[in-house]
């Protein structure tokens, strides 16, 4: 009860606080405008191309007539989304948990009985359920667009490899999780996050490998033209959720011992 009580006072001050500091309408704004882009991207191609023809036919290049489909705005999704909505997501919370060390926010509430696990726990959903709601609209909107404007059947699996990349940020908030139990700021932070997603580029390139690792599931392009299906995702799903919760529980301990 005494848990439940501080995670709901902790949850109640984290969505205070990302409502006053606007930070919390920024990146609605930000997932809104992405989920409108992809279509809109799509949907400009064709006058794109024809307007830089004649440039390009000087360098003696000749562009024949393009006709967009539906698959050009997921493509544009899974190219966005990873390059921005979760870099952005990454970025804003990289100092969530630091800067309550920082500012010594923190020291009155567990003053008064709230338990640093409620504290924790808080966090951690208040980030997970905001790179989900975000995420999940910025999808919705594509979706709806693409629905109205081009044929769905010509692109596969969409809504699974959606399901990839939404799980792979997933990890990577659990990342941030566990590295701020250890780090003192939120540069130390990001560049830990930012190691793990180097070294998982670089395991990936090993072929015997590459479809165990959490970065696996960025690699949509077989899934949306069907030359893979959501099985050949299963061990990288799996693995990716393991380590999730690996690494949320790995920082409990540091978070317990950890001086505010």
């Amino acid at each position: 009860m005494k848990f439940l009580s501080g995670f709901i006072t902790f949850t109640g001050k984290e969505f205070l606080e990302l409502r006053r500091s606007g930070r919390l309408l920024i990146f609605t704004v930000i997932f809104v405008l992405l989920g409108v882009m992809n279509p809109a991207t799509a949907k400009l191609t064709p006058w794109l191309m024809e307007t830089m023809a004649d440039s390009l036919e000087a360098s003696g290049l000749t562009i024949t007539e393009y006709t967009v489909t539906a698959m050009d705005s997921w493509v544009q999704f899974f190219k966005n989304m990873p390059s921005m909505g979760l870099l952005i997501t990454v970025v804003m919370f990289g100092g969530f948990f630091t800067s309550e060390y920082a500012k010594g926010t923190l020291i009155p509430l567990l003053a008064k009985g709230l338990s640093r696990s409620a504290f924790a726990s808080a966090k951690t959903f208040t980030m997970l359920l905001v790179w989900s709601a975000g995420y999940w609209l910025s999808y919705g909107i594509t979706f709806a667009y693409t629905d109205y404007y081009w044929d769905h059947t010509v692109v596969k699996n969409y809504a699974f490899a959606a399901f990839g990349l939404w799980l792979f940020g997933v990890f990577l908030l659990c990342c941030i999780v566990f590295f701020s139990s250890l780090a003192g700021s939120s540069a130390q932070v990001l560049l830990g996050v930012g190691a793990v997603y180097i070294a998982l580029t670089l395991a990936g390139m090993v072929g015997t490998v590459s479809h165990y690792l959490p970065s696996f599931l960025l690699q949509s392009g077989d899934l949306l033209t069907g030359q893979a299906q959501p099985t050949d995702y299963t061990a990288a799903v799996c693995i990716t959720a393991a380590a999730s919760f690996l690494l949320l529980m790995a920082s409990d301990p540091f978070t317990a011992k950890r001086r505010v």
